[in-house]
């Protein structure tokens, strides 16, 4: 092997070893407790006194805030439970908001095998396991008191009522509509003869919180998002984190919290990978903020002290301080949106209250979405994929070969076209090789001399890299689709239980390293094509070399990416190879008067 293949390949062997050491830091505190493996989700519904269990010490080296609501215990928690056909809501007295949002369609892990719908019997949970209510108000103590309210059922809505011993009265109204959209009506009454000084308010979106203790995609894919009427912004735990690096080397200073906006908050959100809390007021909130918490242990995982706790982000809009007068009475409508980053529905609330609402599925941030070009293939490709899958009823794995065949299918001129090039400058080659002795002293006139011969016989060294350079966008909107796309969590196909995650058959026995089927598969196809696609006879050497390591590259970057990306790659390779051999069924005459490449003889065995 050269050089250049020991620098390409011992590059891949320290990614594929940081991302091991990555992944067993984050699992080494996980032991599953046998006694209480896959216990369901429970939500509580009963009038009965709760006292709130004494958070475990949080470590030391984070900026996150151990979980707790200033209530008072002295009151029994009450709770409403409002049910329809995909949701189950339910509301808590302790902050007067909305405990819980349990989405029924969407079991709350999947199983890793493929026959299994999931791997336990709860559901989706949003504000899971969260101390602090959606919509609950947090701010100074006259403000706060002892954050008990009185709920009360009203037909489909509920009342949450709080009156302050200095004439305040907060009375908020949860409405559910369609879509999972709940409609929120606050009013701030001043009761009393004296005007009354409102502090500063955090209005509660909800905390952003990992699925389950197998959940590693929540630190990179999970945090706050909001947009201000032109573009979004977001952070997620990193922005945090006191052990993130820069670049693998520089130490990052850690935040205790993010706050942003200027009267500008359009909506803001609180997200995992596939589901959202997304907060739209009415009128634009002054800021948002986020901060980090530490959230109780799993109750499937045994948790001994010292471990670190599970940490979640939770998100809230920022209202200024202000006076009420006499009498005097505000009110706020917030539109809340529980449920998944389902883009057809995002994109239908997003019409209709003009806000934008789709860009919650995260498309246009990350290195992937390249100003928008990710961004706009992304959305194209899973309105398609939608769309075929509607009309062909097919599964999304069938439904990601078809899209790559039809793909493919659009690029065969180009590709077919390219091909003939580069076997004419195959053709080519005796010439220019004659050209680079004549002129080895004046690599100037070697350059003239190389690009009209190539003018003369109507070839292009460009030809060969055209087409991969057209198909980029659309590998960076597979790749950036299929980061947040609820279609494929699930998805079956073969062997391969979901879609969203890597198609893990084993972990191998020692390493407790995952074997990935499909990115092996993926990478045997790639090199595959290698071999039928010689460099250009004008390619740089050293780039030559980096092209026959380009494989190896590929399988570092998603050999624990999402299957459906791995099966995108691998059928795109495939057809390459089927149309290369297609191709050169179809003989392509030598450019005339040019010296046929001659085919080095075997060298014999000794």
């Amino acid at each position: 092997m050269d050089r250049t293949g020991i620098i390409v390949v011992s590059l891949c062997v320290v990614l594929m070893g940081v991302w091991f050491v990555t992944e067993q830091k984050y699992y080494s505190h996980l032991t599953p407790s046998p006694a209480g493996a896959n216990a369901p989700v429970t939500v509580q519904s009963s009038n009965a006194a709760v006292a709130p269990s004494a958070a475990p010490a949080a470590p030391a080296t984070t900026s996150a805030v151990p979980p707790g609501f200033p209530f008072g215990t002295n009151v029994p928690e009450q709770t409403i439970v409002l049910t329809n056909a995909h949701e189950r809501y339910t509301f808590t007295s302790r902050g007067g908001g909305l405990k819980s949002v349990e989405l029924l369609d969407y079991p709350e892990t999947i199983s890793a095998r493929w026959k299994e719908k999931s791997a336990s019997a709860g559901v989706a949970t949003l504000n899971a396991r969260a101390s602090v209510p959606v919509m609950a108000i947090l701010g100074e103590s006259s403000l706060v008191g002892d954050g008990n309210f009185n709920l009360i059922k009203m037909g489909d809505s509920v009342h949450a009522e709080k009156v302050f011993p200095n004439g305040l009265r907060i009375v908020k109204e949860f409405r559910i509509g369609a879509d999972g959209l709940i409609n929120v009506t606050v009013w701030l009454d001043n009761t009393s003869d004296k005007s009354l000084p409102l502090p500063t308010q955090e209005w509660v979106i909800g905390t952003a919180t990992p699925m389950g203790p197998d959940d590693n995609t929540f630190p990179m894919y999970g945090g706050t998002m909001w947009y201000d009427g032109a573009k979004e912004q977001q952070i997620n735990l990193s922005y945090f984190s006191t052990n993130t690096t820069f670049l693998f080397f520089f130490p990052r200073t850690p935040k205790s919290e993010y706050r942003e906006g200027s009267s500008n908050v359009v909506w803001a959100a609180a997200y995992n990978q596939f589901f959202a809390l997304l907060a739209m007021p009415k009128t634009p909130a002054v800021q948002v903020i986020a901060r980090p918490v530490y959230l109780p242990p799993y109750t499937n995982v045994e948790w001994m002290p010292g471990m670190p706790l599970p940490e979640g982000i939770q998100t809230a809009l920022v209202y200024p301080a202000q006076t009420l007068g006499t009498h005097q009475e505000i009110v706020r409508q917030i539109t809340l949106y529980a449920g998944p980053k389902e883009y057809r529905t995002l994109a239908r609330i997003g019409a209709q209250f003009q806000n934008h609402a789709d860009l919650a599925m995260n498309f246009g941030t990350g290195y992937m979405s390249f100003w928008g070009i990710g961004t706009f293939f992304a959305k194209a490709l899973l309105v398609c994929m939608n769309w075929l899958h509607d009309k062909t009823t097919l599964g999304y794995g069938w439904i990601v070969v078809l899209i790559t065949v039809l793909l493919r299918g659009i690029f065969w001129p180009l590709t077919a076209a390219s091909t003939r090039s580069m076997k004419k400058m195959q053709a080519l080659a005796p010439e220019i090789k004659a050209l680079k002795e004549k002129y080895k002293e004046d690599m100037q006139k070697f350059t003239q001399k190389q690009w009209e011969l190539y003018r003369k016989h109507k070839v292009s060294p460009m030809s060969g890299c055209l087409p991969m350079m057209i198909q980029m966008p659309v590998f960076f909107g597979f790749f950036t689709m299929l980061r947040s796309a609820i279609e494929l969590r699930g998805a079956h196909f073969l062997w391969i239980s979901d879609l969203s995650k890597p198609d893990t058959l084993f972990m191998i026995p020692g390493l407790n390293f995952p074997f990935n089927l499909l990115p092996l598969l993926m990478v045997s196809v790639m090199v595959w094509q290698a071999h039928l696609q010689p460099p250009s006879p004008g390619m740089d050497p050293t780039q030559a070399k980096m092209m026959r390591y380009l494989p190896l590259i590929f399988l570092v970057f998603l050999y624990n990416y999402s299957s459906g990306m791995a099966l995108y790659m691998t059928m795109s390779t495939l057809m390459s190879v089927i149309q290369t051999k297609v191709t050169r069924m179809n003989r392509t005459p030598a450019p005339a008067g040019a010296t046929p490449a001659l085919t080095p003889p075997l060298k014999k065995k000794k």
